[in-house]
C-alpha cells in the first residue's frame, strides 16, 4: 500500500485491503474514507470489508463512492463536512488515488485559494490543472 499526503492531514492511496488497515492504525490514521464504488471490486475489497477491519481497529470509517464519470455534489458536501468536523489523519482511496484528490479539491473550494489546491494536488503526483474552472465555481458558490 502507497499512502501519499496531499494536504496537512488529508493522504491518499490506491485501492488497501483488510490486511493494510493495521499498519494505517500504526500509521495514525483515524479516518479511512472509500471512494471506489463496489462494482469496480471483489467482495473481499469492497467498502463493508474494509469497514469492518477499520472499526475493529477502533477506526471511523465512510463510504463515498465517486465513479469515473465524476462525483455528485451530495458526495462533495459529504466529504467536505468529514473533513469540516474534527479529525486525525485521514486515508481516502480509490482505484489510483485520483478520484479520491479530485473530491478533496472539490470539497476544499471555497476554503482555500484554487491555486494552492492545485499546487498541493500538484505536487501528490495528481494534475488538476483541468479542474480549475469547477473549483472557481465551486468556490464562488462559497463566498
Amino acid at each position: 500500500m502507497t499512502m501519499i499526503n496531499v494536504s496537512g492531514d488529508f493522504n491518499v492511496s490506491p485501492q488497501i485491503s483488510v490486511e493494510d488497515i493495521p499498519a494505517l492504525k500504526a500509521a495514525g490514521i483515524t479516518l479511512v474514507i472509500c471512494n471506489r464504488p463496489d462494482a469496480e471490486v471483489p467482495p473481499s475489497h469492497q467498502a463493508e470489508a474494509i469497514r469492518e477491519a477499520a472499526i475493529a481497529e477502533g477506526m471511523s470509517f465512510a463510504y463515498l463512492p465517486v465513479t469515473p464519470q465524476g462525483a455528485t455534489m451530495e458526495t462533495v458536501t459529504e466529504l467536505s463536512q468529514l473533513l469540516g468536523a474534527p479529525h486525525g489523519p485521514v486515508l481516502a482511496y480509490c482505484r489510483s488515488g485520483t478520484r479520491s484528490t479530485t473530491l478533496w479539491a472539490l470539497a476544499e473550494a471555497g476554503r482555500r485559494d484554487t491555486n494552492e489546491i492545485i499546487a498541493q494536488a500538484n505536487e501528490a503526483g495528481y494534475d488538476l490543472g483541468g479542474m480549475r474552472p469547477t473549483i472557481e465555481a465551486l468556490a464562488a458558490q462559497h463566498r
